[in-house]
């Protein structure tokens, strides 16, 4: 049978020696192994201090997952502001540092303020040279604390590796996001507010018939008395 129209010809192209050009990746177990294994070193050398840095809570970007919190890039100068941290030390101390970013609610400006003040509650700072001691430095006192507590029995009780750990970013359930507000949890004098808004609307959507209907009303009270 002959071969109609200008159908192509089939070329598999079986002589490619296409087994040389595949890339298997059986090597994944052993990098799991490697990459856990260098996070552990890199947490050993720099210890005491954490791996990360402290990360503000931001929205998600769309209308589809605003309602969501994550980790931001890092925080405002105005939150560093606020929060009484400069912002030349705050990245010296494990604080990350946006200059980009503005806040556009005073929510989201409180929160992440609060975040920052309980993570400078906590932080211990060492000095940089031993026994020199200056002024942003932690007293005497909380550094040897410190010392002994990471250095006891080789141990790291009390530290943390990882920032997130200590600081988490939660999202709310659906069950904690929304309550039902009950009639006897309303202020008093807003028991009815669904009523009285149905009557404002209604007043305001009639007003000008009802001043017309008066306005008529007076000038034929007016015509009877002459």
């Amino acid at each position: 049978m002959a071969i109609k129209h200008n159908n192509q010809i089939l070329n598999q192209h079986f002589r490619k020696d296409w087994q040389r050009r595949v890339r298997v990746h059986f090597e994944q177990p052993s990098r799991k192994l490697r990459r856990r294994e260098a996070r552990r070193s890199k947490a050993a050398a720099v210890a005491p201090r954490p791996v990360d840095k402290l990360r503000p809570v931001v929205h998600c970007p769309t209308v589809k997952y605003n309602r969501r919190v994550r980790a931001g890039r890092g925080f405002t100068l105005a939150e560093l502001k606020e929060a009484g941290i400069p912002k030349k030390l705050a990245r010296t101390v494990g604080i990350a540092v946006d200059h980009r970013r503005v806040n556009y609610s005073k929510e989201s400006l409180v929160a992440n303020v609060a975040r920052l003040q309980d993570y400078k509650a906590r932080l211990i700072l060492f000095p940089r040279k031993s026994g020199q001691f200056k002024k942003l430095d932690s007293s005497v006192e909380e550094v040897n604390a410190a010392k002994a507590a990471f250095a006891a029995e080789g141990k790291t009780e009390g530290y943390s590796t990882r920032v997130g750990a200590v600081f988490p970013i939660d999202n709310l359930n659906q069950g904690e996001a929304v309550t039902e507000i009950k009639r006897s949890d309303l202020p008093k004098g807003e028991e009815a507010a669904y009523r009285k808004l149905r009557d404002s609307r209604a007043e305001a959507r009639y007003q000008g018939r009802k001043e017309k209907r008066a306005r008529i009303k007076a000038e034929e009270a007016a015509a009877a008395k002459k």
